[in-house]
């Protein structure tokens, strides 16, 4: 791997000195992964102009879950009187003679970019912008091998739940278990918070579970993520719980699926974020639920769980192969009741089978 971090950071070097600088802060903690292979708390790391390094306030954990640093790459642990490893990585830029750093101000706060910038006023600060993000976009195998794996661990745990009586628990317990059964079968942890949405509850987007216990005939929405290496999907589903679903629940169901669908099958390299979107949000605005759809149909995921691209109306760019997004149309009836599918797919080439689905769990309108 520290051939992949080494290459990760060439490609950066090249980015910085094409801006004309000759070094880099980076503080954001995904970033700060991906480029070192780990981000213990509060850590950056110095693109230097002679030497790359990761400052740490503490030494690294050891723990895979949590990332190894790059052997090649020098860690450096401030003394434990403290200090913030920022301000000690742009004193140390200052010291290789660099004239120009530039930083990642959408991350910094202004307190912490008015100490880096005093510490060497010498040292002219540019910004960075989103440049590590968008290194971050297109994927490798390895990246997506931590997501396929991510993807089987949530459907497993959501599989073995399914299987178990649902019926008086709370949603609040549901979420816990799945949360739990993620951990046992192997994630560092769960991608996000788990969203369990019962009966009336499933009306709202974003619902967070309640004490409000599963009754016979409620729609039971379902989000639920797993992080593998650092690296998050997702998955959503809807079920019927206890009886045959009502005619309006199937109708909706299908409805859903219908736009999921037409959103899976629009990923492919070249086509237009904005047009993704349209054909998952199209179905649903002819049907009559175009006022109060959800701002985007999908999302980049990767080491967080909100990545570009944002498959959004507005979105500007198009797709490439070997980038992972999520498609989750979803129609939410407050009062009544909703339905959210979601996947984790990544965008390859007809020549290749087209978008690889990697969360499977069953799409079927199942009543449990």
């Amino acid at each position: 791997m520290s051939e992949v971090y080494a290459n990760r950071r060439s490609r950066l070097r090249e980015r910085c000195t094409a801006a004309g600088t000759a070094a880099a802060l980076i503080s954001r903690p995904a970033n700060v992964r991906y480029l070192a292979g780990a981000a213990p708390q509060g850590a950056v790391m110095l693109l230097g102009k002679s030497e790359d390094l990761l400052v740490c306030a503490e030494p690294p954990d050891d723990r895979p879950t949590e990332g190894r640093p790059d052997e090649h790459l020098r860690v450096q642990v401030l003394p434990r009187s403290g200090g913030d490893p920022a301000v000690a990585a742009a004193e140390l830029a200052a010291g290789q003679g660099a004239e120009a750093l530039a930083v990642e101000e959408h991350h910094l706060t202004m307190a912490r970019y008015r100490a880096v910038a005093a510490v060497a006023p010498g040292l002219r600060l540019a910004d960075l912008g989103s440049a590590v993000e968008q290194l971050r976009v297109i994927k490798d195998e390895e990246e997506i091998s931590c997501l396929r794996i991510g993807a089987e661990i949530a459907d497993q745990a959501l599989g073995e739940l399914l299987e178990s009586i649902l019926v008086g628990r709370t949603e609040r317990h549901l979420a816990l278990e799945l949360e739990r059964r993620l951990v046992d079968h192997g994630a560092d942890g769960p991608a996000f918070p788990t969203s369990v949405a019962t009966g009336p509850n499933s009306g709202h987007r974003g619902h967070r579970p309640t004490d409000r216990r599963v009754e016979e005939g409620d729609f039971l929405t379902v989000c639920l993520g797993a992080a593998y290496r650092g690296y998050r999907c997702e998955i959503g589903r809807t079920f019927v719980i206890g009886t045959s679903p009502a005619d309006w629940q199937i109708d909706l169901y299908d409805l859903v699926f219908a736009a999921q669908r037409a959103g899976r099958e629009a990923l492919a390299p070249g086509a237009a974020f904005r047009d993704v979107d349209r054909a998952a949000r199209q179905v649903l605005d002819s049907a009559g639920y175009g006022v109060g759809l959800q701002p985007v149909t999908g999302h980049g995921v990767g080491l967080e769980i909100d990545e570009d691209p944002q498959l959004a109306p507005a979105a500007m760019g198009k797709l490439d192969a070997c980038v992972p997004v999520t498609v989750e149309p979803g129609v939410h009836l407050p009062g009544r009741g909703g339905v959210r599918i979601d996947d984790t797919l990544v965008v390859r080439p007809e020549a290749d089978g087209g978008p690889e689905l990697l969360t499977i769990t069953t799409k079927e309108l199942l009543a449990l």
